[in-house]
């Protein structure tokens, strides 16, 4: 099965946990398969809480209503993907640029089920490199302090966040205490958040496998 092949799979069966209500929807190319799965039983939802403006467009497309955070209150469910994940489903997220609306909502959501081909599972996070969202003027500052903790930062060109900031995507960072990490990285002035989902990690992790979707629960 192609990667692609695999992210369907994991979308298609991540619709067990749509019961009803307002849903939290991501960002990325897994998500987009799980919208459009999401489609063919938008009946049985409200609407959706969206982390992204791509993951909006993508979702009125289908007929989807699209609601505002403030109004909802908390979520019953989100759904999204994931650059990489721990065996404890601590995640590395942010690839596409949407992390903080990615980490609000999360935050705002009862139960995160995470869809993922089986490649982004991983023993250590960081082999992908961590992005960190910051303000603009902070860009230079951040980067000094990233080097500090043992990252070679990079900024990401020519784009900026729905939110109107840039982003400093992070190498060579093995992150061995994703909990610590993040918070150390979200204490540096400037930051607005970081890719890193240990505070709130993911509480279920659907992998799409060559034997069939896998459900993986923290250890």
């Amino acid at each position: 099965m192609t990667a692609d092949e695999l992210k369907q799979q994991a979308a298609k069966a991540a619709l067990e946990y749509v019961k009803g209500g307002i849903i939290g929807v991501g960002t990325g190319s897994t998500v987009n398969h799980f919208i459009d799965y999401l489609a063919t039983v938008k009946g049985k939802i409200d609407g959706a809480v969206s982390s992204s403006d791509a993951s909006t467009e993508r979702l009125k497309s289908h007929g989807i209503q699209v609601s505002d955070l403030n109004a909802t209150g908390e979520l019953e469910v989100y759904i999204d993907g994931a650059d990489e994940s721990d065996h404890y489903l601590n995640l590395i997220k942010g690839g596409g640029g949407a992390l903080t609306r990615e980490k609000i909502i999360a935050g705002a959501s009862k139960k995160f089920v995470c869809i993922a081909d089986e490649s982004k599972l991983v023993d250590v996070l960081g082999n992908f490199p961590l992005p960190v969202e910051v303000i603009p003027m902070a860009r230079s500052h951040v980067a000094r302090q990233l080097v500090k903790l043992g990252g070679t930062p990079v900024w990401r060109e020519n784009f900026f966040t729905d939110n109107g900031n840039v982003i400093l995507d992070v190498h060579n960072l093995e992150i061995m205490q994703p909990m610590e990490t993040e918070q150390k990285i979200n204490a540096i002035a400037g930051v607005v958040t970081t890719g890193i989902f240990a505070l709130r990690g993911a509480d279920v992790l659907i992998l799409g496998s060559e034997e069939g979707p896998k459900t993986i629960l923290p250890k």
